[in-house]
């Protein structure tokens, strides 16, 4: 691929950059290197490996549900500052 001023100035124009002469040159050069390698990647046999999903096998931590007592209404209201008819009495935040 010809990597040229057109298109390096369509490039930044899509990012919305405003790149002097020497980055743009710079950006060429970064934009050849990359290409380049792609290709090199493109010339690899691939058709016997597996699709990688994740790096790192992992497995599963869950734990079965196990129905536990929770806290009564009055153990969850023990220490609030405010409460009303069994409720947490908080400052009103929607108008």
């Amino acid at each position: 691929m010809n990597i040229d001023e057109k298109l390096i100035d369509h490039l930044a124009l899509l990012a919305r950059l405003e790149l002097a002469a020497t980055e743009k040159n710079a950006l060429r050069q970064n934009l050849a290197e990359i290409l380049d390698y792609v290709e090199q990647l493109k010339a690899l046999d691939t058709d016997q490996i597996q699709p990688l999903v994740h790096t790192l096998e992992m497995t599963n931590v869950f734990r079965p549900d196990e129905v536990k007592p929770g806290l009564t209404r009055e153990d969850a209201l023990k220490n609030a500052p405010e409460k009303e008819a069994g409720f947490f009495k908080v400052p009103r935040v929607i108008e």
